[in-house]
């Protein structure tokens, strides 16, 4: 599901159900979840278990990937990377940062939001673009689509900015092509002596679950 949302280059493995969870953790790792219950500690387990997978693939050796400032992934040297969990699914994607600048995946039930939540993650054009794409296709739940894509889009800012981007300062324009468009309202990242004014991606679904990614090139 995430592979098809992403370029040849990038390492991509998914897990369904429960498995991964109880995969073999680092030292490093297990220091994490001292306090974590036990839904945590599954998750954070199999999106571990996911990414070792990924390395494998890249033919990089297993690392531990510890959490840095606002809990976003450590990648070993030369990696970057995302990881995303929800519900019975979760998926890890890593890349050589030769062949990328940064990606962002994020997977979500493919659920309506809870009330209130969209009002509170999204800007009133997003929210009239939302009402328009529900009457559409209304086999999308375009309001949790939104939530996911600010997620992508995150994940793939952070590294590059090492700074927080709130969820009114990118205006989301989903397609119902399979892709969306972000723009940044805040000075964007540089990256190859370039300033982004804006991120595109791609999503899918499927009866159960939505996914989202970022990708972002070096030119």
């Amino acid at each position: 599901m995430i592979e098809e949302l992403l370029p040849p280059t990038v390492a991509a493995v998914e897990a369904y159900g429960e498995e991964g969870v109880d995969a073999p953790l680092f030292p490093e790792e297990e220091a994490l979840l001292t306090h974590a219950v036990p839904k945590r500690r599954r998750e954070f387990t199999a999106a571990r278990s996911c990414a070792r997978r990924a390395m494998e693939k890249l033919g990089v050796p297993a690392a531990p990937v510890v959490s840095g400032e606002r809990g976003a992934p450590v990648w070993p040297a030369g990696l970057a990377g995302s990881m995303t969990h929800c519900e019975g699914y979760c998926a890890a994607a890593l890349v050589r940062t030769d062949d990328l600048a940064s990606l962002g995946i994020d997977a979500e039930p493919h659920a309506p939001l809870p009330d209130g939540v969209l009002a509170a993650i999204s800007l009133p054009q997003e929210a009239a673009r939302v009402s328009r794409l529900l009457a559409e296709r209304p086999d999308v739940h375009w309001d949790r689509l939104l939530f996911s894509v600010k997620e992508s889009v995150y994940k793939a800012w952070y590294p590059l900015t090492r700074k927080w981007l709130d969820f009114s300062e990118a205006d989301i324009t989903l397609h119902t092509d399979g892709t969306f468009h972000a723009a940044l309202l805040v000075p964007g990242p540089v990256v190859s002596a370039r300033r982004l004014d804006h991120f595109t991606g791609t999503w899918t679904t499927t009866p159960t679950v939505l996914a989202t990614a970022v990708v972002i090139p070096h030119g």
